[in-house]
C-alpha cells in the first residue's frame, strides 16, 4: 500500500501540467462521488452531461484517463466506475469533446443484478472498457 508521504513525494516530482490534471480529476471525482451518494440516479448522471464547451486542446483523452485513474486509486472516498465515468465525461465535455456515458447491466447469478458504467467518444471506449463487453447497455447519457 502506498503511504501518504510516498504519494506526496511522487506528486511533487510531477510537472505542473500533470499536477493540474490530477487536481482537476480529483475535484471531478469528489463532485461525482458526492452526487452519487446524495442525488437520485438521473440527477447524478446529469452532472456529467454538461453542454459541450468550445474545443480546448489543453490535454488528450489519454492524459485525462490517466488523471482520473491515478486520482481514483488514491482518494479516500468511493471512486467506482460510476464516479469515474461521471468525472471523465464531465472533463471531456468541458473540453468540447462529445463524450457519452453508458450504463449497462447484467444478471450476476446468485448475486442478482450487476451494473457498470463506461464512457465513449465517437463509439470508442475511453474509460471502463475492461468490463463493458460483459454488460448489456441500458441507457446512454446524453441520449443519442
Amino acid at each position: 500500500m502506498t503511504t501518504r508521504a510516498n504519494i506526496l513525494s511522487r506528486y511533487r516530482r510531477l510537472n505542473p501540467r500533470c499536477k493540474r490534471l490530477l487536481r482537476e480529476a480529483s475535484f471531478a471525482l469528489g463532485l461525482a462521488s458526492f452526487a452519487v451518494a446524495v442525488l437520485p440516479f438521473l440527477r447524478a448522471i446529469r452532472l456529467a452531461a454538461v453542454p459541450l464547451s468550445e474545443p480546448k486542446h489543453d490535454s488528450s483523452i489519454a492524459e485525462l484517463r490517466w488523471a482520473i485513474e491515478a486520482a481514483a486509486s488514491r482518494l479516500p472516498f468511493r471512486t467506482m466506475c460510476i464516479e469515474q465515468g461521471i468525472a471523465m465525461q464531465r472533463l471531456l465535455r468541458q473540453r468540447g469533446i462529445d463524450a457519452r456515458l453508458h450504463y449497462g447491466a447484467r444478471s450476476d447469478g446468485s448475486v442478482g443484478l450487476a451494473a457498470h458504467v463506461w464512457v465513449t467518444v465517437a463509439d470508442h471506449i475511453v474509460i471502463g472498457a475492461a468490463e463493458a463487453r460483459n454488460y448489456a447497455e441500458v441507457a446512454v447519457f446524453p441520449p443519442r
